[in-house]
């Protein structure tokens, strides 16, 4: 082929390169004109729906969950209290001495051992007659380090008892099955019974102790839960911080037994969810959030195809999670400086909140009852603001009256008064125990026997 002819190829296919370019320019333009048409029928999505944000490359590589992140982790190993070693100094196959003997490798068998029967010991008092006193004189005997009063059973199985009845919340016919298979002790349900009651009489100290942590705490969580005593409906009233759970049970719901149990001089922040009888605290008041974002969740699932609700509540919840993320002023200003620019804070959160809600209240809108107690509790939703240490929920009271529905869901509440003191007696020790990160057994062995005393 020739210059001229390679040429001309060359031309007749630049020329059909530019028709085809042409061709998909106008289908280019087509189409381009047909989506602005759709996008002109298309009807804007309702205020509430929420836009689709692409994860960040940072985030999708985020583990969904905190187990995923420990997926990959070892087992730990625990600490042995017996090793076995297994060496070896010649060949299995060929008898050779061998060299460089190392440790190839670990293996742990953990077991426990056979349950120890119960130990009985029975103690001969001798006694003798006194020619000059005239009388009979016994050799001295004190078990007061080994067993409660004139009981049989010792501090140990009492400890035990204790542990089922509370932490592991066994029915008292279980406890003896326990008993009996275990360690082979026969023992009746009444005797289980009167032995928590005199646990209950040696727990005095503690209990006025944890009340007294109770009402001098300077943020106490408080809820209260329905418990049977003898087929009557009662409830019990628990008072919780981190490190103190104190139950008592009572017949009223009222709020008279709010000041009985905080005190008249409680000076804290109470942390309630809205109940009334929570009204009767005429301190600082933490009114519980989750509480009331729940209802309000509620209230937009009842009103899906309302879009002012639905805007409401995102508004709502916005303003809650600004005031959750609060960091706090300056920390290099002076302490009173930074509790007023906390309470100035609270105020501005509390006005915006009340800007979102007034148009709303006492209307016929479906959030006006929602809105209507915004006005009235308004100065006890952001104390927490103001107070770094004050939660803005009542998780803490939630979560420590869950062991006590159980136990009334497993046995039914209990039979007498004097039965529903002692359990919330041993649900109190118990609970501030587990709270302290501290073993409730040995802590009740203690409590017992000073010379168990774990210091």
């Amino acid at each position: 082929m020739t210059a001229d002819e390679r040429i001309a190829t060359l031309e007749d296919q630049l020329r059909q390169a530019l028709e085809r370019v042409c061709v998909l320019e106008e289908q280019l333009t087509a189409a381009h004109k047909r989506i602005e048409e759709l996008e002109k029928q298309k009807t804007p999505p309702p205020a509430f729906a929420k836009a689709n944000v692409k994860k960040s490359q940072a985030d999708q590589k985020k583990p969904r969950k905190k187990r995923a992140a420990q997926h990959n982790h070892g087992r730990r190993r625990e600490a042995p209290t017996r090793i076995v070693e297994h060496r070896i100094v010649s060949c299995p196959q060929c008898a050779s001495r061998l060299g460089g003997i190392s440790v190839a490798r670990r293996r742990q068998v953990i077991e426990i051992p056979p349950p120890p029967q119960i130990e009985v010991t029975e103690h001969v008092v001798y006694h003798g007659w006194c020619s000059e006193c005239r009388k009979w004189r016994e050799a001295a005997l004190d078990v007061s380090a080994q067993v409660m009063g004139q009981g049989r059973l010792g501090i140990k199985i009492t400890s035990m008892i204790a542990y089922l009845r509370t932490v592991m919340r066994l029915p008292v016919r279980q406890i003896q099955a326990y008993l009996k298979t275990l360690h082979g002790l026969s023992i009746s349900g009444g005797e289980i019974v009167e032995v928590t009651h005199r646990l209950k009489h040696e727990m005095e100290p503690t209990l006025t102790a944890l009340k007294q942590a109770i009402r001098a705490s300077p943020a106490v969580q408080a809820d209260e839960t329905g418990w049977r005593e003898d087929g009557r409906n009662g409830y019990i009233w628990s008072a919780s911080t981190p490190t103190v759970r104190y139950y008592e049970y009572h017949h009223s719901r009222g709020h008279e037994v709010v000041e009985a149990l905080l005190g008249t001089d409680f000076q804290g922040v109470l942390g309630s969810d809205f109940y009334a009888a929570y009204n009767i605290h005429q301190g600082l008041h933490q009114r519980c959030w989750v509480h009331f974002l729940r209802d309000g969740h509620d209230l937009k699932e009842q009103y899906r195809e309302d879009p002012a609700v639905w805007q409401w509540f995102s508004q709502l919840k916005a303003l809650y999670q600004r005031a959750l993320c609060y960091t706090g002023p300056d920390p290099g200003l002076p302490a009173a400086k930074q509790e007023a620019a906390r309470r100035q804070q609270q105020h501005l959160f509390e006005q915006e909140l009340w800007q979102l809600c007034a148009p709303f209240a006492h209307t016929a809108a479906p959030m006006h009852s929602l809105c209507e107690r915004v006005e009235r509790f308004l100065p006890e939703l952001f104390v927490f603001v103001a107070r770094p240490g004050v939660p803005s929920d009542n998780n803490l009271a939630e979560r420590s009256v869950r062991p006590l529905v159980i136990a009334r869901k497993i046995s039914g509440g209990s039979r007498s008064l004097k039965g529903s003191e002692t359990r919330m007696a041993l649900f109190s020790c118990f609970g501030s125990w587990v709270a302290q990160g501290l073993n409730p057994f040995l802590q009740c062995l203690a409590l017992l026997s000073p010379q168990h005393s774990l210091g």
